[in-house]
């Protein structure tokens, strides 16, 4: 089976953001610390343009040379995964807190 390859800027900003966010769910909802939701809101607020600027730049990367470029396609998807994730993040707390 042949591995999925990747870019290394996708690969690393979905990894800390994911990992990050995760982070302060995990602990928010071990804690109950209110403090910790403003935390996560402006966690979010600088996430959001960080992963779209990578998100951009690995989507333009992958249309300017389609044949070569799987890794940056791949790393779009992987990007594009951390919405679904964060809006379930979202849901959990506004239904268990």
């Amino acid at each position: 089976m042949e591995n999925i390859k990747l870019s290394s800027n996708g690969r690393y900003t979905f990894l800390i953001s994911f990992g990050l966010g995760t982070f302060l769910f995990l602990l928010f909802f071990i804690t109950r610390n209110e403090d910790l939701l403003i935390c996560g809101l402006i966690y979010v607020i600088f996430a959001i343009p960080v992963n779209m600027t990578v998100l951009l730049y690995e989507l333009l990367h992958f249309l300017m040379d389609i044949s070569e470029r799987k890794d940056s396609g791949n790393s779009v998807l992987l990007l594009l995964a951390n919405i679904p994730i964060a809006a379930m993040y979202l849901l959990i707390i506004f239904n268990f807190s």
